[in-house]
């Protein structure tokens, strides 16, 4: 998406005209900086927001760098997961965009994308993946798309409060699986946390050094894989330690958690679902993530 809009094309893209948007700037309905020159510009983040909060027609998508027909079509949770995992599939990446944000643009909420339409696509290319359906270049385009798609809503976010908590999150190594982690941090920042994800394949010495030198309010350990469940339980440990030095938190979830694993190693919270990581995030912070009506 564009990052600063003009007046008319903003007005353009709503369906309006310039007149009508200047005053709803004026009322602080759409946020708008000046130029040098005095010029409005709107931030694209609340232009969107702005879509979202008043369930406004967007008529022109391409203006805010969107594809044709975004925001005009919104089928439901299950409809979408089918029809995107059929396009990821296909490597359809307009259609993808399409059909996420339109989801995101009437207002669901990122952990309810997540857990009701992209983890279960992915999981479903996956299995098939794994029955010789799928070719591994397809499962890897899937994620690339659904990675680039992620990156454009966190850029329509609004602006962190400067007092805003701090989460941080990674994998440790032997762990290459990003989506989970980029998911966590976008849910989080959604709420109105400072979420930062920094990224796969961490040894356990980096993140127990960045756990002491950042102290965030909360780390979270995506485990989507733990080929060595002794080796993963030592590095765990590891990071246990240096959070509880601080204080801090440790949130983990993943599919590789098994209960034996989950036996050996303390954490404030297992979450199996964004779901389950908005309640905990809720009681620890009070931060809210409102569903969609």
């Amino acid at each position: 998406m564009k990052q600063l809009l003009s007046t008319r094309q903003v007005a353009a893209a709503l369906g309006i005209s310039e007149a009508s948007l200047k005053r709803w700037c004026d009322k602080g309905l759409l946020p708008a900086v000046r130029t040098v020159g005095g010029h409005r510009r709107l931030p694209v983040s609340g232009v969107v927001q702005f879509i979202r909060e008043h369930r406004h027609p967007l008529v022109k998508p391409e203006v805010l760098g969107l594809p044709p027909a975004t925001g005009r079509t919104v089928h439901t949770l299950q409809r979408v997961r089918g029809l995107l995992g059929e396009a990821l599939e296909a490597g359809a990446e307009d259609q993808c965009r399409r059909l996420v944000l339109n989801l995101y643009l009437s207002g669901r909420r990122v952990y309810e994308i997540g857990d009701d339409v992209l983890v279960p696509a992915m999981s479903s290319i996956g299995a098939r993946w794994e029955h010789g359906q799928v070719e591994i270049y397809q499962e890897r385009r899937a994620v690339e798309i659904c990675t680039r798609i992620l990156h454009e809503i966190r850029t329509a976010l609004p602006e962190l409060e400067p007092s805003a908590p701090r989460a941080i999150g990674a994998t440790l190594e032997a762990d290459p699986y990003t989506l989970p982690t980029a998911l966590v941090e976008l849910t989080l920042r959604e709420m109105g946390w400072n979420a930062e994800s920094y990224g796969i394949g961490h040894p356990a010495e980096t993140l127990a050094a960045a756990i002491a030198g950042v102290r965030p309010r909360l780390f979270w350990l995506s485990v989507s894989t733990a080929p060595d469940p002794a080796r993963f339980v030592s590095q765990y440990r590891l990071l246990q330690a240096a959070a509880a030095r601080e204080s801090i938190p440790i949130v983990i979830g993943g599919r590789a958690l098994t209960d034996d694993i989950r036996r050996q190693i303390d954490y404030a919270a297992c979450c199996e679902t964004l779901r389950r990581l908005v309640s905990f995030a809720e009681a620890l912070h009070g931060t809210k993530a409102e569903t969609a009506g």
